[in-house]
């Protein structure tokens, strides 16, 4: 048995197992909230990794886990930045990571998937469905290297993850919303 290919052997799995690691050049992690309850303010990750365990005869018995480093997180500004960065929000010296580890896949119809999996941010886990839209075909890039590609969206209430940190707005409403808005796109390539 080689390390990129092994006979499957979780239940239901119906085949091949193929190994997947994420392109962290050609991948990212976004996020947006609504800031002063009037607009969206915009964040991103880099740096990600990760590896997907592909059935190949049936996706719905995959598995996905991905690790984002917190200290990646900024905005188009550098203040914000260094806020979310510390104690009130990512608090990236105790918690350097977020990581998702898919628990359930199911089919949405044609490349369509719904993944269940568990969130973790700020040391909390949560269970978070991935709608992840498009599987693409396997492709050979330049370099004689299988890839695959796919973009999935969440959304998730940030106080489930710890980040209560809010200032109240002088004509009602508070500064920072609750609901957070995850997408991402990534790239794997076959090992």
């Amino acid at each position: 048995m080689s390390a990129t290919i092994a006979t499957a052997k979780s239940a239901g799995s119906t085949g091949i197992l193929t190994t997947w690691k994420i392109d962290p050049a050609h991948s990212a992690a976004e996020f947006k909230v609504r800031h002063m309850m009037i607009s969206y303010v915009k964040g991103e990750f880099s740096g990600l990794s990760g590896v997907l365990r592909l059935d190949e005869r049936d996706y719905v018995h995959s598995v996905v886990e991905v690790s984002i480093p917190a200290a990646s997180v900024r905005t188009v500004d550098e203040k914000l930045d260094a806020h979310l960065k510390a104690a009130d929000f990512f608090d990236v010296e105790r918690y350097p990571a977020l990581t998702f580890k898919s628990t359930s896949i199911r089919s949405a119809g044609d490349r369509d998937y719904e993944v269940t999996g568990d969130l973790t941010i700020r040391g909390r886990t949560e269970s978070v469905v991935l709608s992840v839209s498009d599987l693409s075909q396997p492709s050979k890039d330049p370099w004689g290297n299988l890839r695959i590609g796919l973009s999935g969206s969440a959304k998730i209430n940030r106080k489930d993850f710890g980040f209560v940190w809010n200032a109240p707005l002088e004509f009602g409403g508070v500064l920072v919303g609750d609901e957070v808005t995850i997408t991402l796109d990534v790239q794997f390539i076959k090992e």
